[in-house]
C-alpha cells in the first residue's frame, strides 16, 4: 500500500497554555546588621534584644555592632543572650545585605556601603544632601524612610509612635521648667484646689498635639487647642472622648490666648517642607514673664518666630523673658521607650520580609511598602527628592513591574 501523505491542519498546532500563576517563593534567611549610630545625639537603636530574639529564632542572622545598644541602656550581653553576633569592627557591620539604623545615613557611612545593599533608616529630608543621593545611587542601595513607611491601615506607624512619645514629653518638659529649681516661674502644672488651672495653648491638632492635650487634662490644666483643619480638631475631640476648647489659627485670637498662658506648645507641621510660623515675635514678646515655649516643629524650622534649635546638652534660651525650648529630637531623650516602639515596627515588618523570600518578593506583593521606598537597586523613586536634588524620578511600581 502507497504511504499516505501526511495531513497538516492547522488545528493542531494551536494549543492552550497553562496560566502562569505567581507562586510564593519559599522565605528567605535575611542576614541583619545593626551598627552604633556616630549622628549627634542619636540614643535609640532599631531593634530591641527581644525583637533581635525572634529574628534569630526565625532562623534569621543578626550583627551588632559593640555598644550600639548603649544609648538606650542595652548591653551586648542583652543582645548576645538574645542570639545575635557581636562585632568590634564596625566596616564588618556594613558587609551584611540589611542595614537597619535609627538615624540617618551619614557622611561618614557612604565609603562602608556595599552594593545592592539595603537600608531601614529615618531620612531627614531637611538636613539631606545630595552627595548622600548620588553616592547610594552609585552602590545601587535599596532604602527604605521610616517617615514614610507605611502599614496596612494606611497610616505611617513609626512616625505615629515617635509623635505620641513627643506629645507625652511635652508636659512632661514644662514641668520641669516651670519649677523654681530650673530658675521657672515656680508654678505647678495642673490643678490644684482653690487655684485656677495652669493654662496650656496648643497650636497643632496632629498626633503630638492630641497626645500634649491628652497628658495637659490628665494634670488638670486649662487646654486651649489652635489647628486651621476643622476635621482634625473634630477627630482629636472624638478620641479624647470629650469636649475641649478649639479654635482656628485666627492671630487676634491666638495672641490673646498667648498673653495669659503658662505653656505654650507648637506642634504644627506641613508634609514637606518647613512648618508653618503662625506666632510672631510680638506675639512672644506679649507673653507673660516665666512662660515656657515648647517647639516640638523645630527640626522643621518652628512655628514661633523666635524659636532656634537647643540640644539635650543645653536645651533652653531665654527671650524676651520666655523659656524657649527647641530639641528636635524629643524622643532621643526618653530612647529606650522610642527604641521599643520603632522596634514593634520592624520586627514583624522583618519577619515578613523573610517569610516572603526578600525585599523584592516583599515589596511585588506589599503595596503599602512601596510608599517608604525612596531608591530602589540604586534608581530614585520618591518624587520630592528628585525635584530638590533634580535627579531622575523612577516610578517604583514600573520598576518592579518590569523586573518579573
Amino acid at each position: 500500500m502507497a504511504a499516505t501523505k501526511p495531513v497538516i491542519s492547522t488545528s493542531f498546532s494551536y494549543e492552550t497554555l497553562e496560566e502562569t500563576l505567581d507562586i510564593k517563593p519559599q522565605g528567605a534567611k535575611l542576614n541583619i546588621g545593626i551598627p552604633k549610630e556616630i549622628a549627634f545625639q542619636e540614643n535609640r537603636i532599631a531593634l530591641t534584644p527581644d525583637a533581635v530574639g525572634v529574628l534569630v529564632m526565625n532562623g534569621n542572622e543578626v550583627v551588632v555592632e559593640h555598644n550600639a545598644g548603649e544609648g538606650s541602656h542595652y548591653t551586648d550581653k542583652d543582645y548576645s543572650e538574645a542570639g545575635a553576633k557581636i562585632v568590634y569592627d564596625r566596616s564588618e557591620i556594613f558587609k551584611s545585605p540589611i542595614l537597619v539604623k535609627s538615624a540617618p545615613v551619614v557622611e561618614e557611612d557612604l565609603p562602608l556601603l556595599e552594593l545592592n545593599q539595603t537600608i531601614i533608616s529615618p531620612i531627614h529630608l531637611s538636613a539631606l544632601k545630595s552627595m548622600h543621593i548620588e553616592k547610594m545611587m552609585e552602590k545601587k542601595i535599596t532604602a527604605l524612610s521610616f517617615e514614610n513607611l507605611k502599614d496596612s491601615s494606611g497610616t505611617y506607624p513609626i512616625v505615629r509612635s515617635m509623635s505620641e512619645i513627643a506629645g507625652s514629653a511635652v508636659m512632661l518638659i514644662a514641668g520641669q521648667y516651670l519649677s523654681s529649681f530650673n530658675n521657672g516661674k515656680g508654678v505647678l502644672l495642673g490643678g490644684i484646689s482653690g487655684i485656677p488651672p495652669t493654662k496650656v495653648v496648643i497650636i497643632g491638632a496632629g498626633i503630638v498635639g492630641e497626645f500634649a492635650t491628652r497628658n495637659a487634662l490628665a494634670l488638670g490644666a486649662s487646654v486651649k487647642v489652635f489647628d486651621n483643619n476643622v476635621y482634625r480638631l473634630k477627630q482629636l475631640q472624638n478620641n479624647l472622648g470629650q469636649r475641649c476648647w478649639t479654635s482656628v489659627l485666627e492671630p487676634r485670637i491666638l495672641s490673646k490666648q498667648l498673653k495669659t498662658c503658662e505653656v505654650a506648645v507648637g506642634a504644627l507641621s506641613n508634609e514637606y517642607g518647613r512648618a508653618p510660623v503662625v506666632v510672631t515675635e510680638e506675639m512672644v514678646a506679649a507673653m507673660r514673664p516665666g512662660s515656657i515655649i515648647i517647639d516640638v516643629a523645630i527640626d522643621r524650622g518652628g512655628c514661633f518666630e523666635t524659636s532656634e534649635m537647643t540640644s539635650h546638652e543645653k536645651p533652653t534660651f531665654v527671650k524676651h523673658n520666655v523659656i524657649h525650648y527647641g530639641v528636635p529630637n524629643i524622643p532621643s531623650g526618653f530612647a529606650r521607650t522610642a527604641s521599643q516602639s520603632i522596634s514593634n515596627v520592624l520586627m514583624p515588618l522583618l519577619l515578613q520580609i523573610s517569610d516572603e523570600g526578600g525585599m523584592e518578593e516583599m515589596v511585588w506583593h506589599n503595596i503599602n511598602l512601596r510608599e517608604g521606598i525612596y531608591m530602589f537597586k540604586g534608581a530614585v523613586t520618591d518624587f520630592y527628592i528628585s525635584q530638590k536634588f533634580d535627579l531622575k524620578y523612577t516610578d517604583l511600581n514600573l520598576l518592579i513591574a518590569s523586573r518579573r
